[in-house]
């Protein structure tokens, strides 16, 4: 069994064993996928303008493991070159974001404004005081910061407020009726 990926010109990828670290206009990304229990099963070589995995067992969690390799490996080449994005939106009536040099700082309902400090590798921008930009060459990382935003407030499914993906849908929930007789 084996899977191939094309290398773009624009990319540049060292191989140490199982480390990979793939260098782009963007940046550079390094990861380790070292696992005592596929480094005898599993081979990842370089050769001309392509990554070449194979291994010769057919069972089924090397084949998965192969699949994920293969996903990271083009997430971090597609992150280099391109970059990933993920919009938020805060919904409410207050409800704002505001940018201080490293500093997002969110009104969204509670006593104080929260302070979330941005991480080094990740981007933010405001368009609009609703309107959260999360920017950056690693799509765990882009997604996880996106997700910690999100976790400050979640939409209440009753009134819909609250911080969520653009485009994200939701569905409005109707109160609940009292509870009646004894």
């Amino acid at each position: 069994m084996e899977r191939i990926i094309e290398i773009p010109d624009e990319v540049q990828i060292e191989l140490d064993n199982f480390k990979i670290k793939v260098t782009g206009s963007k940046g550079t990304l390094e990861k380790d996928f070292y696992s005592p229990l596929f480094r005898k099963v599993i081979t990842i070589k370089k050769k001309d303008n392509k990554i070449l995995m194979s291994s010769e067992s057919e069972r089924k969690k090397v084949k998965a493991m192969l699949g994920t390799i293969e996903a990271h490996i083009n997430n971090m080449i597609k992150g280099v070159t391109q970059g990933y994005v993920k919009e938020l939106e805060i919904v409410g009536v207050g409800y704002r974001a505001k940018l201080d040099k490293n500093k997002l700082e969110l009104s969204v309902g509670y006593s104080k404004p929260i302070i979330y400090k941005i991480p080094e590798d990740i981007e933010i921008i405001l368009e609009k005081p609703t309107l959260i930009t999360v920017k950056g060459i690693d799509k765990q990382r882009v997604g996880q910061v996106s997700q910690e935003i999100k976790n400050f407030r979640k939409p209440d499914p009753y009134k819909l407020k609250g911080i969520r993906f653009v485009g994200e849908r939701l569905h409005k929930k109707e109160r609940k009726a009292g509870v009646s007789g004894v």
